[in-house]
């Protein structure tokens, strides 16, 4: 029986590499991504042009509640996605959702219809999230051993692809074409990136057990478990650090003397560019050495990251390349954090509950993110940048100790 376990995950690990397998589920991320960032931000520039007030515009950050709150839905997707069949017709017919809201969104005019656009959006954003949950859920499932790592890589990769392209290069686009072009274009290029798990037809995954199946209590019992605390504590600590300073990163940019192009350059295209080469070159690493070995290093890594911002802060005036060092240290051990914490989460789901327990895990990032950029303003505001660096310094120190003592072993009590 074990072997006949073994044989099938072995089978399912080459399918999941070769093919069409990985730039599926690149597509599939940066379907989710490109929208997002682009209305995230696009919508902020027009609301401040059309002269809403600040405190409007901060409401904006109401339309990611689907992506805070899909846990509560993520049951029933794993409840009812049992086969690879039901997977792929949970994915298209959510992106479909998902491509008609962002269509529809490009019909109404920005200054006239503001709150019904952003209503669509948010709309789109629950088709959004319910695709992620099938997603993540098909990709561990299809995924064995240590190639997650390799399709946590393409997680990644399209994540930090879409917020370049989506924040970036769309707003060009967006003051050359109209609203009602891009966002045309947008939810034609969400149905473009079916393409691939179409061909694929039906994918071959790990057998669902129909005894298992997922209930709505299941986002609440996640937290019983034996041993997932320290994991729940992993994830609040290993990103905390980095999310702190780049949270202040452009504040901070401003306060030396940059401006808003020369801040987008160098934080928003040369960061983002290197958060997505890192996130595939430590995919690879993790695929070769183990999840063990990674973490560690990586934390070693985002610890020195922090002393070297530490560093910076002692002068008073650090030089753009000094600078521009430090936002490529600090967006690579963002991106290779990544790897590490979808990795993990992924081995610590139960089965016939993927979905939501890697869903679960990754709202926890979130909010611990929210949590974390908020008290770095204010320890910011009192102590100064200085002080926040040397903050976010003991804090990557602290993750490194809590790795070093409570993952000595395996993550989770059921691998």
């Amino acid at each position: 029986m074990q072997q006949e376990k073994q044989g099938q995950l072995n089978k399912i690990s080459l399918i999941g590499r070769g093919g069409i397998g990985l730039p599926m589920f690149f597509c599939l991320y940066i379907a989710q991504s490109i929208p997002s960032s682009f209305f995230a931000t696009a919508l902020q520039v027009m609301m401040r042009e059309a002269h809403y007030s600040l405190a409007t515009i901060g409401l904006l950050q109401l339309v990611k509640l689907p992506w805070v709150l899909k846990f509560l839905w993520s049951p029933v997707v794993d409840r009812h996605c049992l086969t690879g069949r039901d997977f792929r017709r949970c994915i298209i017919g959510s992106e479909c959702v998902y491509a008609l809201f962002i269509i529809l969104a490009g019909l109404f005019d920005v200054s006239d219809n503001l709150y019904l656009i952003i209503a669509l959006v948010c709309l789109s954003l629950v088709a959004s999230a319910t695709q992620d949950i099938a997603t993540d859920a098909l990709a561990i499932l299809m995924h064995g051993g240590r190639d997650k790592s390799m399709v946590n890589s393409m997680q990644s990769m399209g994540s930090f692809g879409g917020a370049l392209v989506g924040s970036g290069l769309l707003l060009v686009v967006l003051h050359t074409f109209g609203w009602q072009t891009v966002t045309l274009c947008l939810g034609l290029f969400v149905l473009l990136m079916l393409i691939p798990l179409i061909m694929r037809r039906e994918p071959v995954i790990a057998a669902k057990s129909t005894q298992e199946r997922a209930r709505l209590t299941d986002f609440a019992s996640f937290f019983t478990q034996r041993s997932i605390w320290r994991q729940i504590g992993f994830l609040m600590l290993y990103y905390a650090s980095m999310i702190g300073i780049l949270s202040m990163m452009r504040p901070w940019l401003v306060d030396l003397g940059y401006d808003m192009k020369e801040i987008g350059v160098m934080s928003g295209i040369v960061g983002t560019s290197a958060a997505f080469c890192a996130s595939f070159g430590a995919g690879l690493l993790l695929r070769r050495v183990g999840i063990r070995f990674t973490r560690i290093l990586f934390a070693c890594f985002i610890l020195f990251t922090t002393i070297y911002f530490l560093g910076l802060s002692y002068l008073s005036q650090p030089s753009t390349l000094l600078l521009y060092l430090g936002i490529i240290l600090m967006w690579s051990s963002y991106g290779m954090a990544t790897i590490v914490v979808y990795t993990s989460a992924m081995e610590c789901v139960r089965p016939g509950r993927e979905g939501t327990d890697f869903t679960i895990q990754t709202v926890l990032t979130h909010l611990s993110g929210i949590i974390i950029a908020t008290l770095s303003g204010s320890v910011a505001q009192h102590f100064g940048y200085h002080g926040l660096f040397l903050t976010e310094s003991f804090i990557a120190a602290l993750s490194l100790c809590y790795i070093l003592v409570f993952f000595r072993n395996k993550a989770c009590s059921q691998n």
